[in-house]
């Protein structure tokens, strides 16, 4: 493990994460077969549970790095508190890590000073942002990794990557994303799309989640193509500040 107390402080727009004020909301990834959460993602909310959409309009290019910083501390110290003991999911904004290393440093911090295990984070990325270098994200994944850190590859389908970014590096996880899982059951395109999907991540060593499930029947036909982890409204709305617990699945 490198040193990270002698890597370059990471730059580019280190605003005070004071001027964000924001809660974590935890909505959990399910597992099917063995009818347990398998993990939470934790997405922000405003100070008194505004949406997410509502803080990450006052994200800026000056603020940038400093509200990415902001999320993973607030994510690991609340999961903490909150005695979490699955997965903890956090997403993150590849163009706000301007050096892989040196942007963990307070993120290992945090969980070292909180006793929570590195192991248990995933690290989430989107294709909806822009990457504007696509070797510095593979460093970025490939540098997690070598923390213990898994990543995951969020909203997969609906952005601007698609297959050619999992051709380039490959993360631990891809999650479909809502609009391929939209009516699947009875749409014979999205699911040969999807098949196609788990095949490629059979051969790669990925595993998939479908997120944005809203219908019985999406899962079914969903599981019947092998996929047993979901995340959406038919099994969980995110909660805000506490963890919602086994018994409390929609199963």
């Amino acid at each position: 493990m490198v040193d990270c107390e002698h890597l370059p402080k990471c730059g580019g727009g280190c605003a005070d994460s004071s001027e964000f004020s924001f809660i974590m909301a935890f909505q959990p990834v399910v597992d099917i077969v063995s009818g347990r959460i398998y993990a939470y993602e934790a997405l922000v909310r405003g100070a008194n549970g505004e949406s997410a959409s509502s803080v990450l309009a006052q994200v800026t290019e000056a603020n940038r790095y400093a509200f990415d910083q902001a999320c993973r501390v607030k994510a690991i110290e609340t999961a903490a508190r909150l005695g979490l003991d699955r997965r903890l999911n956090i997403n993150f904004m590849p163009n706000a890590v301007y050096h892989p290393e040196a942007c963990l440093r307070l993120t290992l911090t945090t969980a070292r000073q909180n006793g929570f295990p590195l192991d248990l984070i995933t690290f989430e990325f989107t294709e909806d942002e822009r990457i504007i270098d696509r070797n510095h994200l593979k460093g970025i994944v490939e540098t997690y990794r070598q923390h213990g850190f898994m990543t995951a590859l969020d909203d997969f389908g609906s952005g601007y990557a698609g297959l050619s970014l999992l051709a380039d590096f490959q993360p631990d996880t891809i999650k479909i994303d809502r609009c391929l899982v939209d009516g699947i059951d009875i749409d014979k395109p999205r699911q040969a799309i999807v098949c196609g999907l788990l095949k490629t991540a059979e051969m790669l060593g990925l595993s998939v989640v479908a997120e944005g499930v809203e219908r019985r029947e999406e899962v079914a036909t969903l599981h019947a193509m092998g996929i047993h982890l979901f995340q959406g409204f038919l099994f969980a709305r995110p909660a805000l500040g506490r963890l919602i617990g086994d018994d409390e699945i929609a199963w």
